[in-house]
């Protein structure tokens, strides 16, 4: 027995990715394999998330995802070429955006409609996949359901067990806060990721500055899954003055006309 457990340790060691000092127990392959049963979740429940068609709204699609490619573009992603980065629009007046395991990212219409401008969107944009790309979701399961259960799905002994994770995942969003550190750093990447792009690199800074100044019950639902360290703007702020300074643009007129094909 003890061989047995030795050896399956072993493998799951083998298995085992480690970011930056960070352990996680899933591979790159396993990250996109939960985001699809995510992905399942999300879109058998139209309700809770009424996913906008790409059909008869191309256009506002298209609007976003050049500032998607933009930002794979940068050169600055480990996983640019390795994840799908799908993009998914939630039609409902939410100020809100998520990122699920393997790269697929939503955006609450209430969000675009709330922002000014089409820096403040890459910035959120850039924050929500570098929470992808830096595998902090997955991470996060790690550490929540330890050696044995992830074992299991690792070795494949317990199909169940993927189901119930990558569910707790897309039933529970909206109370699955990631810790100050994943925001910290999904902060700093942003600035890295948009700072090779035309926009101006202090997007995320400006959408939590207009935050702030917005009325508690409009923004609870986004600072219930990305807690908000009190110097957050500042550390986005001196991020943005350690690569250079460069300015960017917000374009603003671009994003009116962006916001013009909402539904």
């Amino acid at each position: 027995m003890r061989q047995l457990w030795m050896g399956a340790l072993a493998l799951l060691l083998t298995f085992s990715a480690c970011d930056d000092g960070k352990v996680n127990f899933f591979t790159v392959d396993q990250d996109k394999e939960f985001g699809e049963e995510v992905f399942a979740e999300l879109s058998a429940d139209p309700e809770i998330y009424p996913i906008l068609p790409r059909e008869g709204n191309e256009a506002l699609y298209e609007r976003v995802e050049v500032i998607r490619d933009e930002i794979l573009a940068s050169g600055e992603l480990r996983h640019a070429e390795t994840f799908d980065w799908d993009i998914y629009l939630i039609d409902d007046d939410v100020l809100n955006a998520f990122a699920i395991p393997g790269g697929k990212t939503f955006y609450y219409t209430g969000l675009i409609r709330f922002l000014d401008n089409e820096a403040s969107l890459a910035g959120v944009m850039a924050h929500e996949m570098a929470h992808v790309d830096r595998r902090h979701s997955t991470a996060m399961m790690t550490r929540q359901y330890g050696y044995q259960t992830l074992l299991a799905v690792l070795l494949g002994n317990n199909e169940t067990v993927v189901g119930e994770l990558a569910g707790s995942l897309a039933l529970g969003l909206g109370n699955m806060a990631y810790s100050r550190d994943n925001e910290y750093e999904a902060d700093a990447y942003a600035v890295n990721y948009l700072y090779n792009t035309k926009y101006d690199a202090r997007g995320v800074a400006y959408f939590f500055e207009k935050m702030g100044a917005e009325e508690q019950s409009r923004v609870e639902t986004y600072f219930s899954t990305h807690p908000s360290p009190d110097d957050r703007v500042e550390k986005i702020h001196q991020e943005h003055q350690k690569l250079g300074g460069k300015e960017g643009g917000k374009y603003e007129t671009e994003y009116n006309e962006l916001k013009t094909l909402l539904p």
